[in-house]
């Protein structure tokens, strides 16, 4: 759809509010459903929220929506050509990270929104001074690998021998501490998008990467999406990997919850019939990663290796720990239990998203209930 459509429909977003249903105060006045509008673009990818200036950031696949707590529309950020995934509030800058992948520039980054400057429907993302990305290299040689030694690159598809880990980008995004740490400096984890291949071993680990954002001004630049750059940091400070099973394009919502202190990822299910195929899985934020070999892999190696918590159900036949939960089109942690995890789908002039109040239970199979009051 063009510039002029998008503006066009984000006007309409404006104009009514009577998508949101009535609406009423969870705990600590929390809305228990925000509107995120409806929009031209493909579904609803993350969410987050400035819980102190009253503000929630939503992707939306090939836009950034600014709405408050009541769902009302603020801003946009549009223009973008790849795909914007998971996001995240750095609550040490104020600013806005998120996933952002160009499949066939074999270029894939980490978006910085002002968000403070998104004012006004229809800002571009390139003209407007209020985005700018670091590369990841990193991950350009995960999914560039050729693997299959033939040297042939077969580019963005699931039925290859290519693609290290059978990574195919990046998606979910979080800050928090360093595993094995409950407090400390907050690093940016980046989780890789993984393909379906059910014909492979070596792609049944999600795959995270911690960096230190402090020094990232070094490496900000706009982005021209004609020209992509290539300026970011060579190596991350660590990488780590979680034994789930092979999912369908690895962790889309990554989040850092305080709460627990445990990271949870929320993942479209796996196919491979020897795995549980769990939608959510948890990681134990207070257990330090353990040197070990990375299972499956074409040649044996080994890495530091990520503990899933003693916790939820239970897959016998592979250890494996996980549970049920929607978390996919975004999850934000809000602190003391409770949480934000958005839906959304197809509805007469694009896409709608919206998101729904959850409290913390740790039960079985779900460790969530919906908050209606």
């Amino acid at each position: 759809m063009t510039f002029a459509a998008a503006a066009a429909v984000a006007a309409v977003a404006l104009a009514t509010p009577a998508l949101a249903a009535p609406q009423q105060d969870g705990p600590g006045g929390l809305p228990t459903t925000i509107h995120g509008g409806t929009w031209p673009t493909s579904h609803v990818q993350g969410v987050t929220v400035d819980r102190e200036r009253g503000f929630v950031y939503w992707s939306f696949t090939q836009m950034l929506v600014k709405t408050d707590l009541e769902g009302n529309v603020v801003g946009t950020v549009e223009g973008l050509t790849g795909h914007l995934g998971d996001i995240d509030l750095n609550a040490a800058d104020g600013r806005v990270y998120g996933s952002l992948e160009y499949k066939a520039e074999e270029a894939f980054y980490i978006a910085v929104f002002d968000v403070d400057a998104v004012d006004r429907v229809g800002m571009n993302a390139e003209t407007d001074g209020v985005m700018t990305a670091v590369h990841l290299d990193e991950v350009v040689e995960d999914f560039t690998a050729d693997m299959d030694g033939d040297g042939v690159f077969d580019g963005d598809t699931a039925d290859t021998a290519d693609h290290r880990y059978g990574c195919s980008g990046i998606d979910g995004v979080s800050f928090g501490p360093s595993f094995g740490r409950q407090h400390g400096p907050q690093r940016l984890m980046v989780a890789y998008g993984v393909y379906s291949n059910t014909e492979r071993t070596d792609n049944d680990h999600q795959v995270i990467l911690e960096y230190d954002v402090r020094t990232w001004h070094r490496y900000e630049r706009p982005l021209s999406q004609s020209d992509p750059h290539r300026s970011g940091p060579r190596r991350p400070a660590g990488k780590f990997f979680a034994y789930t099973g092979n999912t369908t394009y690895g962790v889309q919502n990554l989040e850092y919850d305080e709460h627990t202190g445990n990271w949870l990822m929320a993942v479209y299910d796996g196919v491979k019939p020897q795995f549980p195929n769990y939608s959510f899985f948890i990681v134990d934020g207070s257990a330090r990663p353990r040197f070990g070999e990375i299972a499956g892999q074409p040649e044996r190696e080994y890495g530091r290796l990520l503990s899933l918590v003693d916790g939820g159900l239970r897959d016998p036949a592979t250890g494996i720990r996980g549970w049920d939960f929607h978390g996919n089109y975004g999850l934000a942690a809000l602190g003391d239990g409770y949480y934000y995890a958005a839906e959304g789908g197809p509805v007469p002039g694009g896409q709608e998203g919206e998101a729904h109040l959850y409290r913390w239970t740790g039960a079985t199979p779900t460790p969530f209930e919906r908050v209606t009051r």
